[in-house]
């Protein structure tokens, strides 16, 4: 007499329960397993027509100092170090959060396996940044640096993504909106974007937490590299109006603009 056979769904219902046995514990293991990300979100802004720690943000010789009103704000983004634990709860719970973003950490911590490594390669990013800013902003003023000398403070904030904001704070400093009045227009204006000595504006990192750390410290206009404009959408804050930039001219047009209440003149994203 031949054996008793089990109806088809039961076996179906055996196998799924066999399969999922490992993949169970699989996700068990992997809750505690550290993975190659980092979690970051939104940093401090720092205004470069102002002080950090103290100290000037932009300091002039051989030329006078504008009076400005208004600011201009640089954005960060903070991450978790680059042996920092995280795990697959940590990506989930990242994930489903506006205010936090997983991130490769590749991506973030490119260079370097410890901590003062990857202080030491970010500082050294945001001085040739600097310099690259000084640059910029000199030529588009037309200014010999011969002549006129700029020293820039960031206190400890690293990395090269506060170059369009630094050469924005230089020219206004210097010429503001070019007919006598400031190129924030009294507006708290935030951004972010690298910068080559001529002018070209680079994409950067993180850019929707930064939008979000712009919102959080009174910004009104946020500055982006055009090509990430899809990106700065993303959780955009209400209120805050993204101006995308491809050179230095485009950043500064668009400012003096806004300036003049010229709103149908500024591009946007």
């Amino acid at each position: 007499m031949p054996a008793p056979t089990l109806p088809a769904r039961s076996r179906r219902a055996r196998t799924l329960a066999a399969c999922a046995v490992p993949v169970v514990a699989l996700l068990a293991v992997a809750a505690f397993v550290p993975l190659p990300f980092s979690l970051a979100q939104p940093g401090s802004t720092v205004d470069v027509l102002g002080t950090e720690k103290g100290a000037p943000v932009i300091t002039l010789d051989g030329t006078k100092s504008r009076r400005t009103s208004g600011e201009l704000r640089m954005t960060t983004i903070v991450a978790t170090g680059p042996h920092v634990s995280v795990s697959l709860a940590d990506v989930v719970s990242g994930w489903f959060r506006t205010d936090r973003a997983v991130m490769p950490r590749d991506s973030v911590y490119p260079v370097g396996d410890s901590d003062k490594e990857v202080s030491e390669h970010n500082l050294a990013e945001m001085k040739a940044s600097q310099g690259d800013a000084t640059q910029a902003a000199l030529r588009y003023l037309r200014k010999s640096p011969d002549e006129v000398k700029v020293r820039l403070s960031s206190g400890d904030i690293g990395g090269p993504s506060a170059g369009l904001l630094f050469t924005l704070g230089i020219i206004d400093k210097v010429d503001g909106d070019g007919r006598g009045g400031d190129l924030t227009g009294g507006r708290t204006i935030a951004g972010t974007g690298t910068i080559e000595p001529d002018g070209t504006v680079g994409a950067v990192g993180g850019v929707p937490l930064k939008t979000q750390a712009a919102k959080r410290d009174g910004a009104t206009v946020f500055l982006v590299p055009k090509s990430e404009c899809s990106e700065a959408q993303a959780n955009l804050p209400k209120g805050l109006r993204l101006v995308p930039v491809t050179e230095l001219k485009d950043a500064v047009a668009s400012l003096r603009a806004l300036s003049a209440g010229q709103q149908d003149k500024v591009p946007s994203c």
